[in-house]
């Protein structure tokens, strides 16, 4: 089993940046598949970006794709969520996700273990 933490959230003006981490207990980090997610008032959960166990596949939702970039650090249990040119669009909780597979996925309900999210807000 794993525990997962989000830092890095906050208050940050549009076209601005922040860098979200999830610092993972356990030994195991690099068995896992990591995700983002994020959630906005009143909508559903949505896929933001997705990583390998290794760090070599990654996956992102088109909206964040040229802003957003994930990576991690299998030495540190942590995943990162490098977020640059933010919007307005762009605020909600965010979540980070682990999966004990291979493979990266899209869905949410694929991943095993979750954090308790961290809020994003960007003001316009």
């Amino acid at each position: 089993q794993v525990q997962l933490v989000e830092s890095g959230g906050g208050l940050v003006q549009a076209g601005g940046s922040l860098r979200l981490s999830c610092a993972a207990s356990g030994r195991t980090f690099s068995s896992y598949a990591m995700g983002w997610f994020r959630q906005a008032p009143g909508k559903e959960r949505e896929f933001v970006a997705a990583i390998s166990r290794s760090g070599t596949n990654t996956d992102y939702a088109d909206s964040v794709k040229g802003r957003f970039t994930i990576s991690r650090d299998n030495a540190k249990n942590t995943v990162y969520l490098q977020m640059n040119s933010l919007r307005p669009e762009d605020a909600a909780v965010y979540y980070c996700a682990a999966r004990v597979s291979v493979f990266i996925t899209t869905t949410p309900t694929l991943y095993n273990y979750w954090g308790q999210g961290t809020q994003v807000t960007v003001s316009s």
